[in-house]
C-alpha cells in the first residue's frame, strides 16, 4: 500500500484550496467519524454536502442521495464507505466530474485510486482530513 496515494503537495492542495467536499455516507449520527470530519472541514470553510441515502439534512446542509444529484460542482469526495464499497463511489465521482476523491483512513482501493488517476482526478487515501489538517503547516 505504502503512500502512493498520500501526496503532501496533493493532500496541502485539497485542504488548503478547495471549497465544495461532498460527503459520501454521512447522516446525522454524530457518533460516526464521517459526521465529524464533516462538522471540522465546514468549521473550517468548506462547503459541506451530505450524500446519504436517507437524504436528510445534516449541519443545516440539504443531503442528496447520489453524486450525480448534485447540482453544483464537487472539488472533493470524501468516501466515508467501507473498502468493499469505495470502488463504485471512485467511478461515480470521475463520472460527475469531481476534482479528488479523498478516502479515510483504513480505506484504501488501489485499482479504483489507479482509474481515477487515469481521469485526472487528485487522490489520497488511508489518511484522516482533520490529522493532516492539524499537520498541514
Amino acid at each position: 500500500m505504502g503512500d502512493r496515494f498520500a501526496d503532501l503537495t496533493v493532500i496541502r492542495r485539497l485542504l488548503n484550496d478547495t471549497t465544495t467536499w461532498a460527503f459520501v455516507g454521512l447522516s446525522g449520527d454524530p457518533s460516526r467519524t464521517v459526521f465529524n470530519q464533516a462538522k471540522l472541514m465546514k468549521q473550517r470553510g468548506k462547503r459541506v454536502i451530505p450524500i446519504h441515502p436517507d437524504g436528510a439534512p445534516v449541519l443545516g446542509e440539504p443531503a442528496f442521495r447520489t453524486l450525480a444529484e448534485v447540482p453544483v460542482p464537487i472539488d472533493v469526495v470524501a468516501v466515508y464507505r467501507r473498502t468493499a464499497f469505495a470502488g463504485g463511489v471512485i467511478d461515480e465521482a470521475i463520472a460527475v466530474g469531481a476534482g479528488a476523491v479523498w478516502l479515510p483512513l483504513d480505506v484504501y482501493d488501489e485499482e479504483a485510486g489507479d482509474r481515477a488517476l487515469a481521469a485526472g482526478l487528485d487522490v489520497v487515501m488511508n489518511r484522516c482530513p482533520a490529522v493532516e489538517w492539524a499537520l498541514r503547516r
